[in-house]
């Protein structure tokens, strides 16, 4: 493949990256609703923490670990945020 083939694949996992990020938000909106109702904090450190350690046992790399939190340390908190904006 040439660069312009590799640029389509990554364009493609691009949409379903946006797809995924979506189901996941709509996921994330519904817990920050349960948690309202039962006068919960959104923010859970431990519920953090064992995210991060499920992603990492199912990273197969080549992105290695600490990348890969990285990468969920910013989805999580925007998660989070949507979660607290949530009417």
């Amino acid at each position: 493949m040439d660069i312009e083939d590799w640029r389509r694949k990554i364009d493609a996992l691009d949409e379903q990256l946006v797809q995924l990020l979506n189901e996941r938000a709509s996921a994330a909106l519904e817990i920050g609703a349960l948690k309202k109702k039962a006068g919960m904090a959104i923010y859970e450190p431990g519920r953090e923490q064992a995210v991060f350690q499920h992603v990492q046992a199912a990273n197969r790399g080549p992105l290695p670990h600490d990348h890969l939190q990285q990468v969920y340390e910013r989805i999580i908190d925007v998660m989070r945020t949507l979660q607290r904006e949530a009417k």
